[in-house]
């Protein structure tokens, strides 16, 4: 009798989950993308309070580069399931440049890491989409809507109310080095929405933590020191969760339009002020909620004015006799 309940359960969950994906691949693409792209938020954010921990404690290059190497776990079955052959990509110059960007970002990214708050290091990153916004128009030939613009502008704003009390304090070159990772990584993201025409997401997602990883490993040895179990175990949670976000992330690029997802990172503000303040005892102002208030609203705004673009796009049905 247990047995059996335990099997319908089982069965019933399955089930659940099933239907589940089902009603979430009906829904609009863009909607699709966003979703995704808040997963791939929540993911870094939890990810980089773990990093920022480990980076007090070591040399920044040091946990970049152990975060890379945990990140190359959860890619383990995967790589058993297709082989070699099966992680071929179609362009091995694209993947190494696209890992190239990423890793000189990260260094500038890591360097400023210990340095900044999570709010405000999140925010300073806010910049990126801005960058990426300006080279989808220009490179891939993205359209772009009036709504998405006023969204992004409207999400940048509440950037600029949460950051601007930050930027008169200290640590103006740790600002600057975060500053200067923006448009490298938006480099890096155009990239790969290019690859994700020609790869696969999972293919795309192991040559860019396997490239990171060796290209990581010279700029952390003459920093080298004996981690500790703590380490190991920070390590473990922002290489495991950084991979999860990459794959958000990418499966966020294949659903729609780069430039229509860019404004749902503007949540990642909030994951970051909330863990900032949890973990750190970082300082939670006024401004980061009424700037996180704004970023919200530009992102519901925008999610539900796409979702009615594009239905009301779809042709409609009729019926035949």
């Amino acid at each position: 009798m247990r047995p059996e309940c335990e099997g319908l359960s089982l069965n019933t969950l399955r089930l659940r989950w099933r239907a589940g994906r089902r009603a979430f691949g009906r829904l609009p693409p863009t909607t699709r993308g966003i979703v995704w792209a808040l997963g791939a938020g929540l993911s870094f954010s939890v990810a980089n309070a773990a990093l920022r921990l480990l980076s007090q404690q070591m040399h920044p290059m040091q946990a970049q580069f152990l975060r890379y190497v945990f990140g190359l776990l959860p890619l383990i079955p995967f790589v058993l399931q297709v082989g070699l052959r099966g992680l071929r990509p179609q362009s091995y110059a694209g993947q190494f440049w696209r890992s190239s960007l990423h890793t000189v970002g990260l260094v500038l990214w890591f360097i400023a890491l210990p340095h900044l708050p999570l709010a405000d290091m999140t925010a300073i990153s806010f910049t990126n989409p801005l960058f990426v916004l300006i080279g989808a128009a220009w490179f891939l030939k993205e359209r772009m809507t009036q709504a998405r613009w006023l969204a992004v502008a409207a999400g940048f704003a509440g950037v600029l109310i949460v950051v601007g009390p930050a930027l008169s304090g200290q640590g103006g070159w740790y600002n600057l080095a975060m500053l200067l990772s923006a448009p490298i990584f938006a480099a890096s993201f155009l990239l790969t929405k290019v690859l994700t025409q020609r790869d696969g997401i999972w293919v795309i997602v192991f040559w860019q933590t396997f490239l990171v990883t060796l290209m990581s490993l010279p700029i952390a040895l003459p920093f080298w020191s004996a981690p500790t179990a703590l380490h190991w175990g920070l390590a473990l949670v922002g290489g495991l969760l950084g991979t999860l976000g990459h794959y958000c992330l990418t499966r966020s690029f294949v659903a729609a339009d780069i430039s229509a997802t860019q404004s749902a990172k503007f949540v990642d503000l909030l994951w970051a002020a909330a863990l900032g303040w949890l973990i750190f005892n970082d300082s939670l102002r006024s401004s980061t909620l009424i700037g996180g208030a704004v970023i919200v609203a530009s992102v519901v705004a925008l999610a539900r004015y796409e979702s009615g673009r594009q239905r009301q796009a779809r042709p409609v049905r009729q019926d035949t006799q």
